[in-house]
């Protein structure tokens, strides 16, 4: 006789980062709720990460019968009575990130953030990276294979989606970047594209709160205020043509996803996660790291071949929706919790 696998009732542990973390997490919850799962988030404080022992561990719910983290949760704050799913959002000890750290970075990812990861790995029911990139650097970094590749997805009738009017490109042609102002986002690129690119082309940047701005920015460079929501950040994404992205190392690169699936097409970095996202000639182009000839020469493509650039746009839209809809990722944790469940 045929059962029906348990109904799973998730509870997320999580410390409250203002990072990508914290919206992949959100918007996991909220699709997991959409299809009828029981989910709920506990947030914790930023401390909670560095100095756990300040920081009371909350109790479970009762209702709860699987506990689902992200991987620097210290493992004090993950009861051992629930069986465990942990997700890889980026993996720190990659090789190809120690250029971009300072000592004390390296030393707190060598001595505190690895040990975490190791003890969670070492109970956790299953491992989840985000890209296949991540999912390789994690074997490398903890010699683990047991590892699904989940990518992260997103609601193709939310707020990220194309405007409703769809118009010709601006003039002059409007680029936008989306990032903390760091080496590893490749912000020290963006001053000399622009200076390569000239008046015909502007770049509006909205950057974190961390790293330094300089002020030495060409005269077409825009610093933008920080957006409150998601519709306010759609509505950036439908008054730019494209996405300038010059990232050196990225685990997923969520900015990527949301500007396509709003239609514009991606110009980013050939490396780490991004060809896994942006399809090279189809959804964006992808350029060599660290030139920003090629980068510039990129743009220009864009602005200038019209045809391009509408084959993009309509290429960054189908794209998502092949293969980065929510209801898909959605589909792929429910079947993993219902699996866990059933062992």
């Amino acid at each position: 006789m045929n059962t029906a696998p348990p109904t799973p009732a998730v509870w997320f542990p999580a410390i409250r980062a203002g990072s990508g973390a914290d919206v992949f997490t959100e918007r996991l919850v909220a699709g997991l709720q959409e299809r009828g799962i029981r989910a709920e988030i506990t947030w914790l404080p930023h401390r909670a990460e560095y100095a756990p022992w300040s920081v009371a561990a909350p109790q479970p719910p009762r209702w709860a019968t699987v506990v689902h983290v992200n991987s620097w949760l210290p493992p004090r704050f993950v009861p051992r009575q629930l069986p465990l799913i942990m997700n890889m959002l980026h993996c720190v000890h990659d090789p190809a990130l120690a250029p971009y750290k300072s000592m004390p970075q390296k030393l707190y990812h060598h001595w505190w953030i690895k040990p975490t990861e190791r003890a969670l790995i070492r109970r956790a029911r299953h491992i989840v990276a985000i890209s296949r990139y991540t999912a390789d650097r994690t074997r490398e970094a903890f010699r683990t294979g047991d590892i699904s590749v989940i990518p992260i997805g997103i609601q193709p009738d939310g707020p990220f989606q194309p405007p409703h009017a769809q118009t010709s490109a601006h003039h002059p042609f409007r680029l936008l970047f989306v990032g903390n102002w760091s080496a590893r986002k490749g912000c020290d690129l963006l001053a000399p594209i622009m200076r390569t690119l000239g008046k015909d082309f502007e770049l509006w940047a909205l950057t974190g709160l961390r790293g330094h701005r300089p002020d030495n920015l060409p005269a077409n460079v825009r610093l933008l205020a920080r957006r409150e929501n998601e519709n306010a950040l759609a509505e950036l994404y439908h008054e730019c043509d494209a996405l300038l992205f010059p990232s050196r190392l990225e685990g997923f690169g969520m900015v990527a996803l949301e500007a396509q699936s709003c239609g514009l097409p991606v110009v980013a970095t050939n490396g780490s996660a991004l060809p896994e996202v942006v399809e090279d000639g189809v959804s964006g182009l992808l350029c060599s790291p660290e030139s920003p000839e090629e980068f510039a020469q990129a743009a220009r493509r864009l602005a200038e071949d019209k045809g391009v650039f509408d084959s993009l746009r309509i290429g960054a839209r189908r794209r998502v929706i092949e293969y980065f809809d929510m209801g898909r990722m959605i589909d792929c944790y429910i079947a993993l919790y219902e699996s866990t469940l059933s062992r």
